[in-house]
């Protein structure tokens, strides 16, 4: 079946539309890793241009205290004070509960716009408390935005790829990323052909459903013909494109994107260089 559409007022000129769309409270994890200064900064610089208050939560896990990052960890809060400052920003400071559970990780999160975390990560595992960002993602109601440990501070949400599957939870990502996208020079829609016929249909829909908020975008498909899994086509995607942000859905339990990416999860979020921003 195709849908034919018939449009009778024009799109909402980008720029017109980003001015009405921003996130009014960012909140950032900190802790004493290798990865936390490019966070901070990732976060600084966007908090700066949503012109939001900036929230900074320690999340060091005690063990850190035990170890030569112990002074690190220690100035955690003077850092973060002092860059946020020097960037003008309204701000203000957190250092997370020690106890079990991941409800103090959703408190502090279900009172953000965006939610901007480490990645999964083996070397800091001792480094952070557990379930970030996993239960994060799950729990909090919020997009998370997480860096990567190889990312390094650089413009970011220029040139953006939406992983798309028209799943709710990938659905529910485009529309939180919105004021990203109402920015940004280049939107993608990498969409993994494994139904042609429908898939082809929803893409459509979503272009015309972007270009209505003032978001144009090209689609990019990859068929589903047993040469390429869906992981190596969304790099190979992002390397094409030139693309410095991901854009995804993520899936109900811990091994995020599993949804759209199915058992190869895990190495995706294990390479990872780009930073992506999951919903659930």
């Amino acid at each position: 079946m195709s849908i034919t559409a018939r449009t009778t007022m024009d799109a909402p000129a980008p720029g017109a539309a980003a001015q009405g769309r921003s996130y009014r409270d960012v909140l950032v994890f900190l802790s004493a890793g290798d990865n936390a200064p490019a966070r901070l900064d990732a976060a600084i610089a966007l908090a700066a241009q949503h012109g939001a208050r900036l929230t900074g939560v320690d999340v060091n896990h005690p063990a850190v205290f035990e170890t030569d990052r112990a002074p690190r960890a220690i100035g955690l809060e003077e850092t973060f004070m002092q860059r946020a400052h020097a960037a003008h920003l309204q701000c203000r400071f957190h250092a997370a509960g020690r106890q079990d559970g991941a409800g103090w990780k959703s408190f502090y999160a279900h009172f953000a716009d965006l939610v901007i975390a480490p990645p999964v990560s083996e070397a800091d595992a001792r480094l952070v408390l557990p379930g970030i960002p996993e239960e994060v993602l799950l729990n909090a109601g919020v997009p998370v935005l997480v860096i990567p440990d190889l990312w390094r501070p650089q413009p970011l949400g220029r040139r953006v790829v939406l992983s798309w599957n028209a799943s709710r939870e990938a659905t529910r990502a485009v529309h939180d990323a919105l004021p990203i996208l109402l920015r940004a020079e280049h939107v993608t829609i990498f969409a993994f052909d494994w139904r042609h016929d429908v898939l082809k249909e929803e893409t459509d829909l979503l272009l015309s459903h972007l270009a209505a908020h003032g978001v144009p975008a090209t689609p990019y498909t990859w068929p589903a013909n047993g040469g390429i899994g869906p992981v190596d086509a969304l790099f190979s995607c992002l390397s094409e494109e030139g693309s410095d942000l991901i854009v995804a859905g993520g899936y109900g339990h811990s091994r995020m994107l599993e949804r759209l990416l199915g058992g190869a999860t895990r190495t995706l979020m294990h390479t990872l260089t780009v930073p992506v921003i999951l919903s659930h």
